[in-house]
């Protein structure tokens, strides 16, 4: 390689660097948000989910519409992703837990509600029917986008459109650990609910020693169970949902920190390397240059 060729590479190594450093700085700061954001709504989901949890030793709730257990033909699948790359692995982890969720099950039996451009080209390339596709580029989201699709879900369960509903994310551990999660939403179920307050509740910290909830055997509930629980379960629902969507913001903008950290370590590493092979490279021109002046200088001489 050419001496001029080396310095080309190195300067575009260098140029390569810059823009990942600088990527890997707005994903820091995004990240930083996003983490308060998911951190601080743990506990409102935990509490909210964990009066569901509460509820499960009622006859009321059995027999809701919402947790009756049917033969599953029809499944909506709703997957949460990023419109953008760049972030490693997490899209195609997520993406992975999806397609096992559903693996088997004929296409034409899926509903694909895809938050996030990922995951509507994913399926849409494999021949699914995405019901709905969803922009997932804006970090403060509004609750009422979920209540919205929460509504459109438990109103596709209770008429029969669909019999089940799965949700696949990132759930968030820290910053260099995001888990590919895929959990079922309806029928509800305290298995999922367990489930669901689990990955809450981290493994160190003040709140790492929490109980699980036990249901009482009986409550009274006024003015009616089933006026309650028809609000309630929606509710719980949507707030499931916009947790999932907390928890996966915060996995990407980690992930995308990682990710530009090790492609700015890596371009800094070959343009060193590259520096080094321009070095050797010059010196070994020179050397052959000033050997030739040497022999000629002789052959004159001579």
């Amino acid at each position: 390689m050419a001496l001029k060729d080396i310095k080309n590479a190195i300067g575009a190594k260098l140029r390569t660097n810059k823009v990942t450093r600088a990527m890997e700085a707005v994903s820091a700061v995004k990240m930083r948000k996003t983490q308060q954001s998911a951190l601080a709504g743990r506990a409102y989901a935990r509490a909210a989910l964990q009066i569901l949890s509460r509820l499960s030793g009622t006859s009321d709730l059995k027999r809701h519409a919402l947790s009756t257990t049917r033969p599953v033909k029809n499944t909506a699948l709703v997957v949460i992703t990023s419109d953008k790359g760049l972030a490693g692995a997490l899209n195609s982890g997520v993406l992975k837990a999806a397609a096992a969720a559903i693996e088997g099950r004929p296409k034409e039996s899926i509903r694909v509600y895809a938050y996030g451009r990922k995951a509507d080209e994913f399926f849409s390339r494999r021949g699914y029917n995405v019901v709905k596709a969803i922009e997932n580029k804006r970090d403060d989201v509004p609750p009422a986008v979920m209540q919205e699709l929460s509504n459109e879900l438990s109103a596709g369960f209770v008429s029969g459109e669909y019999d089940e509903v799965i949700a696949a994310y990132s759930n968030f551990k820290s910053t260099f650990e995001q888990i590919p999660t895929a959990r079922r939403l309806l029928p509800l179920s305290v298995e999922g609910i367990k489930g669901l307050v689990g990955d809450i509740i981290p493994v160190r910290g003040k709140w790492s020693d929490v109980e699980d909830a036990k249901a009482p055997a009986a409550y009274n509930v006024e003015p009616s169970a089933e006026t309650v629980l028809g609000v309630l379960i929606p509710r719980l629902v949507a707030v499931s949902l916009y947790h999932m969507l907390l928890e996966s913001k915060a996995s990407e903008h980690s992930a995308r920190m990682v990710a530009m950290k090790n492609a700015s370590d890596k371009s800094k590493e070959v343009a060193h390397e590259l520096t080094r092979k321009f070095n050797k490279t010059r010196q070994a021109a020179i050397t052959r240059e000033v050997s030739e002046i040497v022999s000629g200088r002789e052959a004159l001489a001579s």
